[in-house]
């Protein structure tokens, strides 16, 4: 194996980051689906695709705390970047981001598990 190259193992109640993208994405098609922008609700739907998030990923029953980070935006052609860095331990914590958008909107959801273990 060379420098380069990684190996990624997989630990028995591990992090599991396609589980987690899967939870999110269901979350914020069921809070916004069609949905046309509105100011006057990103409250609410950040609000309701954090708690149910964060309530699904409790109900896989692993051992982590859960931080959750939701960001919608309006498309209007300005950029928007958005970057993490975690200091932690790799082989049992772990993070995905998710983004999502529809013809009128963007929605970034970062979800960060930190091991209780």
């Amino acid at each position: 194996m060379t420098g380069s190259e990684e190996t990624q193992t997989t630990y028995e109640g591990s992090f599991g980051a396609q589980e987690a993208e899967v939870i999110v994405k269901e979350s914020i098609d069921a809070t916004i689906g069609a949905e046309d922008y509105n100011k006057n609700l990103i409250n609410k739907w950040t609000a309701a695709i954090l708690e149910r998030s964060l309530s699904e990923l409790c109900k896989l029953g692993k051992h982590y705390k859960y931080i959750v980070t939701c960001a919608v935006t309006q498309k209007t052609g300005a950029g928007l970047h958005s970057a993490n860095s975690c200091f932690w331990d790799t082989a049992l914590d772990g993070s995905c981001t998710v983004k999502w958008e529809n013809r009128t909107m963007f929605c970034i959801v970062s979800v960060f598990a930190l091991s209780t273990a």
